[in-house]
């Protein structure tokens, strides 16, 4: 179970490559790097559960600094509980700002909370799944997403998104088990399938997950996130064997001001030395940090935080921004080992 969820409505390493990053305070460019504009750029947020104040200030913020965003990805928990009206309610949000036309959803644990609650008023967590099927929660999603599966495909600016998600609620399957990540044979084969269609046309390929991979981003070293996937190994494999592959994942809420928030995630058996490139996303509803003690605590003040990416022939920017403050964070280059 999500150890927020009542609080709010394998083997690899960790490896560097040549990329540069700016550190948090540093005056950052409105276009980083020499020369060429980007071909394209796009923006990616996470972990909205409900704050659809913030989830505003958020959209505004990024009409004010990409507002050419040839796309929006937003890497689950996008409802507080995946009652359809919540849906609503963030479909109406987007509506009354500007932002991109192409939206790329990926599913979170929190879009599953509906059988924790005998009515939206009512939290009976003790007679779950209070009439609640694992189909409706699905299926209340794919209405929102426009889409008939977890998995789906986006172009932002020609470059391909792909976003992934777990195919089960693992209580509904096991007693033992809440929010764990289970992928099927079709989603593994299709994602296997399209990182290596896009590889032979020498593209760059964003993929968004809400769980982080163990040993990767913030948070993940953590014991609260080490084993959010049940078929972490093969998900590694599939994906190590892609240097140009950047996974975008939250769940954590861990902010980005802190060092880890960008990694290059080396998978032994892939062929690849250099491993391939995972993002934590931020959050905006609610940061969170590591207390020092195996555990995280919240961030204090106003946390609103996510991303913009910059996909330049050679090289992405990645930028972290602070949307409440209006502020870039830090950035970080990351050379293309080919052109596109």
């Amino acid at each position: 179970m999500d150890r927020r969820s009542l609080l709010t409505v394998a083997t690899g390493a960790v490896g560097a490559v040549a990329a540069s990053q700016a550190p948090a305070g540093a005056t950052l460019p409105a276009h980083p790097g020499p020369g060429r504009r980007p071909v394209t750029a796009f923006n990616v947020i996470s972990d909205i559960q409900g704050d659809l104040r913030d989830l505003g200030v958020a959209l505004d913020d990024m009409r004010r600094t990409n507002p050419a965003s040839s796309g929006l990805a937003v890497a689950g928990d996008i409802t507080p509980r995946g009652y359809d009206a919540e849906y609503a309610a963030v479909a109406a949000e987007l509506k009354r700002h500007s932002h991109p036309r192409t939206v790329a959803w990926a599913i979170g644990n929190h879009e599953f909370y509906v059988p924790k609650w005998r009515d939206p008023e009512t939290l009976a967590q003790d007679t779950w799944p209070n009439g609640t099927t694992e189909d409706s929660l699905f299926r209340s999603f794919y209405r929102f997403a426009g889409r008939g599966s977890v998995r789906a495909e986006h172009s932002f600016g020609g470059v391909p998104v792909l976003s992934i998600g777990t195919e089960k609620y693992m209580h509904y399957h096991d007693p033992k088990l809440w929010d764990e990540v289970w992928i099927g044979e079709a989603q593994f084969a299709w994602l296997e399938e399209r990182l290596a269609y896009w590889a032979r046309r020498r593209k760059p390929v964003m993929v968004v997950t809400h769980h982080p991979l163990p040993n990767t981003v913030s948070g993940s070293h953590n014991r609260l996130y080490s084993r959010d996937y049940l078929q972490a190994d093969r998900l590694l494999g599939i994906l190590g064997r892609h240097r140009d592959v950047f996974l975008f994942c939250g769940h954590t809420h861990w902010d980005l001001a802190l060092s880890d928030w960008y990694v290059r995630r080396v998978v032994p058996g892939t062929a690849n030395p250099e491993g391939f490139s995972v993002v934590n996303t931020g959050a905006v509803q609610t940061g969170y940090t590591d207390d020092g003690k195996g555990g995280e605590v919240t961030v204090p003040g106003t946390f609103n935080q996510g991303l913009q990416v910059e996909v330049f022939h050679d090289r992405v920017v990645v930028r972290a921004r602070d949307f409440a403050a209006g502020a870039w964070l830090k950035q970080i280059t990351v050379p293309l080992s080919t052109w596109i």
